[in-house]
């Protein structure tokens, strides 16, 4: 099964692997005792990378799988098939607001 991040999979990849270097890296800072507005400033950028593969991921599965759902929910008459993709985004949604 293809998923829709799957096209962008390397550009994933490597955004979270540097994402994983920049908290090794205030994992480093914590325990040489740097300022702590340095360190929240390297967990900003954390944070910003982690939401910018979120929404990507969103929009991936919106662009992909709502829309396939959508498809075949037309196709097949049965409207369960993309509310459960509608539900799943609105789930995901609601997780990234929440954080």
């Amino acid at each position: 099964m293809e998923h829709g991040y799957t096209a962008d999979k390397q550009a994933y990849l490597r955004r979270l692997s540097r994402v994983e270097g920049q908290v090794r890296g205030i994992a480093r800072m914590v325990e040489e005792d740097k300022y702590c507005i340095d360190i929240l400033t390297q967990i900003a950028a954390i944070n910003k990378a982690l939401h910018a593969v979120s929404v990507g991921l969103l929009q991936d599965h919106i662009g992909h799988c709502v829309v396939d759902a959508a498809a075949e929910s037309a196709r097949t008459g049965n409207p369960e098939i993309v509310n459960t993709k509608v539900e799943e985004a609105t789930a995901a949604i609601s997780r990234l607001v929440r954080s």
